[in-house]
Order: structure tokens, then C-alpha cells, then sequence
């Protein structure tokens, strides 16, 4: 009887592992196929098998390619980092995008391009300290008596963090035009432009994030139980913390450097995640791996059909299929375990 209890979770996991690569393979290809400019499904698929033209080519490979590659990296990142930022401050709501996370990954880059920087690939470590900078606030502030324990609170707490950078980023893009011009499109969230040289920049922070994730996995699982039980199981509560917070940081600084700010994707993601396959972190993250991308494209796809001949930036999409997701959450009689 205990082997079946132990071993009936991990088979739940394959099948749902199996149906989420196929939804995300289904996405892939939509996104390929569908965009807003005039090359449609069947030139597109045409110029994949190599028989399209030459417009249709360039479309896919030059444009719809990149940005295809752009959302699975950046939505790996971001459900993943979701996932391990709830398990860390024990808190369904605990998302990048609500604590301020990304919001201090975007403040700093709109300072470094203030300051001058101006090449691409210096967006990811500066994002990454800026994320790093949410993370230490988000997960202090989840620590607090009354506000950790309480979910509104915490979320009260990230959107005050959240409002407070956004309006010094806003204030620093009205007083310089050559960063508002630089960045203007890059602060509501986007995928459009993305280039591959770009995607390969960010890939070591996004590996080197994934790689302290998985090595944190077991005290991470053993920390949504409590500090205490982590601790009796022989785990060391505070530097599993600080392990998840760099992790994190790396993750959504990097989706960030690429991306710009999307919210939500670390609150629905998860949440889908442990319907699948329950709360236990060693479950979810592979699966948020994979939804993630899911998640992220079809936003992408629909930011660029829903308003033709022009595009939706992505971060509204998503924001669409999150907010949802929060009021039903907030609203439940119960939150979801972790």
C-alpha cells in the first residue's frame, strides 16, 4: 500500500507532461502559421517544408521564427519562477509580476539606458540585479507577520513596489526622449522584433537559473510544509531561501532583458500546473516548463490576430488571462494548497 501511494503521483505526471508538449507543439505551430502581416497558414507551413517563396521565408524564419523561440525561453523562465517564488513565501499569490519582481528587473534597465547603456546584451545582468533587488523585497515582505500570512496583503505590498518603480520609470522617460523612444515598446511587454543573437545571450542565466531550481528542489518541497518540518528533515530554511531568490532573479531577469514585463504568466501558470499534478514542486516545475511556452504564445498569437494589420503588445494579452485567474483565486472560500 505505501508503494502505490508513493508511486501513483509520478505516473500523474506523465500523462500530463505528455498532453502539455502536445498543446505546446499545436502552439508552436500557430504561431509559425498565424501573424498579422499577409503570409498566411499555408505559405508559412509552405516555407517550413522548404516549397514557400521567398517572402513567405522570410517571414517565418526572419521574423515569426525568433520571436517564436523568444516566448519558449521566456516562458520556461517566467512559470518556473512563478512556481518557486509560491513555494518560497508559501503564498499562491506570490507572483513575479504582482510582488514587484519584475517591476525592479524593468526599473533597472530603464536607468542603465538613462545612464547610457545601449546595447542589448547588457540588458540581462542589469535586469537580473533589479529582479534580484523584488526578490529580497518579495520575499521580506512575505516573512512579515500580517502581511505574509495574509495573500492581500502581500499582493498590496507588490503592487505598491510595483507602482512606486513604475513611476520613476515613468518619470525618468519623460524627462529623456532618447530612452523613451528606446524603450517605450520594450515596457508593456513583447516578443515583436526579437532576434536570435539575442535569445542566445540570455540562455546561460536562463540555464544557470534552472540548474539552482533543480538542485533546490527537494528543501524546496520540503519548505511548503513549513519552516519547522524543513528544518527536523535536515534542510537549511534560509539558504534554500536565498538559493530560490537568486534562481528567480536569473529567471525572470533574463525573460525581462528579452520580453520586457509580462504579468501573470507566474500566477496562471502554476496554478495550472498543480491542477495537473498537485502541489508538490518536483511535479510542477517540469510541467511549468512546459505550459509556460504554452501560455506565452498563444498570448503572442492573439496580440497579433485580435487588432490586423497592427499588434496588441503581449503584456496586455496576458494580463487578459491572468486577471481572471487572480479574482477567482482571491475570491475562493479556500486558497490553493502549496
Amino acid at each position: 500500500m505505501r508503494r502505490e501511494q508513493n508511486t501513483a503521483p509520478r505516473l500523474r505526471v506523465l500523462p500530463a507532461l505528455a498532453l502539455s508538449l502536445a498543446l505546446l507543439a499545436v502552439v508552436v505551430t500557430a504561431s509559425l502559421a498565424f501573424g498579422a502581416g499577409g503570409v498566411g497558414p499555408e505559405r508559412a507551413l509552405g516555407a517550413l517544408f522548404g516549397s514557400g517563396d521567398d517572402e513567405a521565408h522570410f517571414v517565418v524564419t526572419g521574423l515569426r521564427l525568433p520571436r517564436t523561440l523568444a516566448g519558449i525561453v521566456v516562458g520556461s523562465a517566467l512559470g518556473i519562477a512563478g512556481a518557486v517564488l509560491q513555494t518560497a513565501a508559501r503564498n499562491p499569490l506570490a507572483e513575479p509580476g504582482l510582488l514587484g519582481v519584475s517591476a525592479g528587473a524593468s526599473f533597472a534597465v530603464v536607468v542603465s539606458i538613462a545612464l547610457g547603456a545601449s546595447a542589448a546584451t547588457l540588458y540581462a545582468p542589469v535586469a537580473i540585479i533589479g529582479a534580484l533587488l523584488g526578490c529580497v523585497f518579495a520575499l521580506g515582505a512575505a516573512r512579515l507577520r500580517g502581511v505574509g500570512d495574509d495573500p492581500i496583503r502581500l499582493v498590496l505590498a507588490g503592487v505598491a513596489l510595483s507602482s512606486m518603480l513604475g513611476s520613476v520609470s515613468s518619470l525618468v522617460l519623460l524627462i529623456d526622449q532618447r530612452t523613451r523612444d528606446e524603450i517605450r515598446f520594450w515596457t508593456i511587454g513583447a516578443l515583436a522584433g526579437r532576434n536570435i543573437p539575442t535569445i542566445v545571450t540570455i540562455l546561460p542565466t536562463v540555464v544557470l537559473g534552472i540548474a539552482i531550481v533543480l538542485l533546490l528542489i527537494r528543501p524546496l518541497a520540503a519548505l511548503s510544509l513549513g519552516d519547522q518540518v524543513a528544518r527536523s528533515l535536515g534542510h537549511r530554511v534560509r539558504m534554500t531561501r536565498i538559493g530560490a531568490m537568486l534562481g528567480v532573479a536569473l529567471l525572470v531577469g533574463s525573460a525581462t532583458a528579452v520580453s520586457g514585463p509580462i504579468g501573470f504568466v507566474g500566477l496562471v501558470v502554476p496554478f495550472a500546473a498543480r491542477a495537473l499534478v498537485g502541489p508538490d514542486i518536483r511535479r510542477v516545475v517540469p510541467i511549468c516548463a512546459v505550459l509556460g511556452p504554452a501560455l506565452i504564445l498563444v498570448a503572442d498569437v492573439l496580440a497579433r490576430m485580435l487588432v490586423r494589420p497592427s499588434e496588441m503588445p503581449l503584456g496586455v494579452v496576458t494580463a487578459f488571462v491572468g486577471a481572471p485567474v487572480l479574482v477567482a483565486v482571491v475570491r475562493a472560500q479556500r486558497l490553493p494548497a502549496l
